[in-house]
């Protein structure tokens, strides 16, 4: 039979693992829990800042900012194995962009083993760094013997 001590230990134990399970799912909930009389004391509205109104004389449409999107599709030149700049393909196939000043650009690759990466461009080397460490991290595989994926044959990683 357990002891009173055992008992109490278990209950200690698992009273800390509950409360540390709660703080994990909850993280906000310690700092509620703490405030929480106080909100109850001083219970207080905060309304946000009113967006100022944009008044123009009659004729004159306000100067807002506007937003707009776009989506194309293009093709990227066929290459060998290694890292490219692909910056001149993208703004020679998206002339819209100079009229941009702010904004986000994705790119999506529809391609199974190729990828992007942002890296500096100041020194050529760092391009060659970069297919370097991807060589090492997965380098090609001649003979067929390291890789599982061989269902486009070896011509999925072109060599150059």
């Amino acid at each position: 039979m357990p002891t009173h001590t055992a008992l109490t230990q278990s209950y200690t134990l698992n009273t800390v693992l509950l409360v540390l399970f709660l703080i994990a799912i909850f993280p906000g909930l310690p700092q509620y829990l703490l405030l929480f009389p106080f909100r109850l004391l001083f219970s207080y509205t905060s309304t946000p800042n009113p967006i100022p109104a944009v008044t123009c004389p009659p004729g004159c449409t306000p100067d807002l900012p506007k937003m707009s999107w776009s989506q194309k599709t293009f093709t990227l030149p066929s290459k060998s194995r290694g890292s490219y700049l692909v910056t001149d393909d993208v703004v020679k196939n998206l002339p819209e962009i100079k009229d941009y000043k702010v904004g986000l650009l994705n790119l999506f690759v529809q391609h199974t083993s190729c990828a992007l990466s942002l890296n500096e461009n100041w020194d050529s080397e760092v391009r060659e760094d970069m297919s370097d460490a991807l060589d090492r991290i997965a380098p090609e595989d001649k003979k067929g013997n390291l890789y599982r994926h061989s269902a486009e044959g070896l011509d999925d990683m072109p060599v150059g």
